[in-house]
């Protein structure tokens, strides 16, 4: 497995759409977590989450501004990259290629998941740097103290980004396994996200007393939990203490644990074709 690891880093590494997905997924977070909101604060005019203030921006709060956008927007690019990695076999024609070098079918998807988690990890790591930086540069300007959450808080936080970006990855391998592509699973899996899990948590769970309970036990609603518990503004969409953060945390590990295996399940017994 060491590797096909190897060689699914390096791929990664080279591939142009990693990085593209990167500097979206910095660019977004600062944008709505950080410019758009002291460009209200500042001008007076208004904006989104202008009314959170000007404490809502400062370093204090780089745990839950870093990882609020994990549920919903930046979340589907975690799903882009779980499908890429794992799927872009299907897209060029190379499974048979890949696997008559010698490794099996799990051992190829060994690599590609341990590369994938080192991805995003990069990538949760990569939101921390720029919200850290945006944050003191706005503490600077406003003369404001720069006060960092404590390395306990920050290891935490990062924990629960990495979780909640691992989790969406791997749906991404998941959907592209099930449906031997890249082009569909990227397309359903943004429906998803961005369409229907809105749906249901926006005009069904208010409706529907079931429909309420069942969204206690859905990836993205207990994503939402989690990082509402470590401090993510509740007026960022995607973003609702439906349950605690300990029970989110469990539900967000079992269904990253249900996506790999499931994954395993299929890449195993169904044909590569």
């Amino acid at each position: 497995m060491s590797g096909s690891f190897a060689a699914e880093l390096t791929k990664l590494l080279r591939r142009p759409a990693t990085w593209l997905l990167l500097a979206v997924a910095l660019v977004l977070s600062l944008v709505f977590t950080y410019l758009l909101p002291y460009a209200g604060y500042a001008g007076g005019t208004g904006g989104p989450n202008a009314d959170r203030g000007l404490a809502a921006m400062l370093p204090a709060n780089l745990v839950g501004n870093s990882i609020g956008g994990l549920p919903i927007f930046l979340g589907a690019i975690m799903v882009i990259l779980g499908v890429l990695t794992v799927g872009g076999e299907y897209g060029w024609g190379t499974w048979k290629t890949v696997l008559t070098q010698g490794p099996s079918r799990l051992a190829v998807l060994g690599g590609k998941l341990l590369a994938l988690a080192v991805a995003t990890l990069a990538v949760v790591l990569v939101l921390f740097g720029g919200g850290a930086v945006a944050g003191a540069l706005i503490a600077m300007a406003e003369e404001q103290p720069v006060t960092w959450p404590s390395a306990a808080d920050l290891l935490v936080g990062v924990g629960a980004g990495w979780l909640v970006a691992a989790m969406w990855a791997a749906f991404g391998g998941l959907l592209a396994v099930l449906m031997r592509g890249v082009a569909m699973p990227v397309g359903l899996g943004l429906v998803w996200l961005l369409a229907v899990q809105n749906l249901l948590a926006g005009v069904a769970a208010p409706l529907l007393d079931w429909m309420a309970q069942l969204q206690k036990v859905l990836p993205g609603p207990n994503a939402g939990s989690l990082v509402a518990a470590l401090g993510a503004a509740a007026d960022t969409p995607g973003v609702q203490a439906v349950v605690g953060g300990g029970q989110a945390a469990w539900v967000v590990a079992a269904y990253l644990v249900g996506f790999v295996a499931l994954t395993a399940v299929y890449l195993r017994r169904r044909d590569i074709l």
